[in-house]
């Protein structure tokens, strides 16, 4: 019990000081959602420590929701690495003491530069703090750690501030769920937002022939093209309808003496006796959505057209496995 009530302590210390942030939020909080607006470039973080793996998950999460960000290590930085910042940057600082020996040895650099400063700190009344145009401040009235030393409530506090800062500057920029998923195209939320847009085949890779065309040519072009179908148009790509591999066996089946005199419109007349409607796909839908239709009537392909019923792309199980399905993750058809 007493390790059950010592981490419910922590939880308890830490769960406050970010409580506390709650009321602090002020007009600083809001000129510094301001500069960041502003800057034409980066968002540098620094931190050393702990505070350093703060201000590189801050860096992340900004990056993430669309305000470019990189971590520059301060120690690195006095060696050379400050010259990967331009005068277009903004200067994000984290330290919990205001005092961080090498984050104040970059200060000068920094007013040579010209950038906006800002800092999260625990003291804002520290030399940090006073070459800081914006101060957003993490003070606690003691760490979660027993002996009062580690960084553990000061750190969650501010890493906290960091989100909320990454947060409000996103949704000042309209960040949206379809920008999310550009930016995570490997992640499972990244694959839910993706749209058939994204991953369907266009143009010549398209297999489509006319109503008139001779089953011949139909044979080619399904088995050049190597989706298993091939759409049927008018003249103006308007979809008539499909036609299989499977379609191909039951005529051959049926009429073998007239099998390679039928159009694709005679091979149409059997297949839409059975399904009149070819299942179809829109380019804004979410690739998502679009798997779960295939699995769920047990096909390989969907049709991509406009509201006008004009075809627009092909959409293949393959395809969608591919960028859905996390790596080594088993098909479920």
């Amino acid at each position: 019990m007493a390790h059950i009530e010592r981490g419910r302590e922590v939880l308890r210390v830490e769960a406050e000081a970010v409580a506390r942030l709650v009321h602090r939020l002020d007009e600083h909080f809001a000129r510094a959602v301001d500069i960041i607006l502003a800057g034409r470039g980066h968002v540098v973080t620094l931190g050393m420590g702990k505070s350093g793996f703060v201000a590189r998950k801050t860096s992340a999460t900004l990056a993430s929701l669309g305000t470019p960000s990189f971590f520059l290590h301060p120690a690195e930085a006095a060696h050379g690495d400050i010259g990967r910042v331009t005068a277009e940057d903004v200067i994000l600082v984290f330290s919990h003491s205001g005092e961080t020996e090498e984050i104040v040895r970059l200060l000068p650099s920094f007013r040579d530069l010209a950038l906006p400063l800002m800092a999260i700190l625990g003291r804002t009344d520290s030399t940090i703090g006073r070459a800081a145009q914006v101060v957003l401040e993490t003070a606690v009235d003691a760490e979660a750690c027993p002996l009062n030393l580690a960084p553990t409530a000061s750190t969650t506090a501010a890493m906290a501030l960091g989100d909320a800062l990454a947060v409000a500057v996103g949704a000042a920029r309209g960040f949206a769920a379809e920008d999310f998923a550009r930016r995570h195209p490997g992640g499972k939320l990244g694959r839910e937002l993706l749209r058939v847009a994204d991953v369907m085949h266009v143009g010549a890779e398209v297999p489509t022939v006319q109503p008139t065309t001779l089953m011949p040519d139909i044979i080619h072009e399904i088995s050049r093209k190597g989706f298993g179908i091939t759409t049927v148009v008018d003249s103006e790509r308007r979809l008539l309808g499909v036609i299989s591999d499977g379609d191909l066996r039951r005529l051959m089946e049926h009429q073998p003496e007239a099998f390679l005199r039928l159009t694709a419109a005679a091979a149409l007349e059997g297949r839409q006796a059975r399904h009149p409607h070819p299942r179809t796909a829109r380019a804004t839908d979410r690739a998502v959505a679009a798997l779960r239709a295939m699995e769920a009537y047990r096909i390989t392909s969907l049709v991509v057209v406009d509201a006008q019923q004009r075809v627009e792309g092909l959409l293949h199980l393959h395809d969608l496995w591919g960028v859905l399905s996390p790596a080594g993750a088993e098909p479920r058809i």
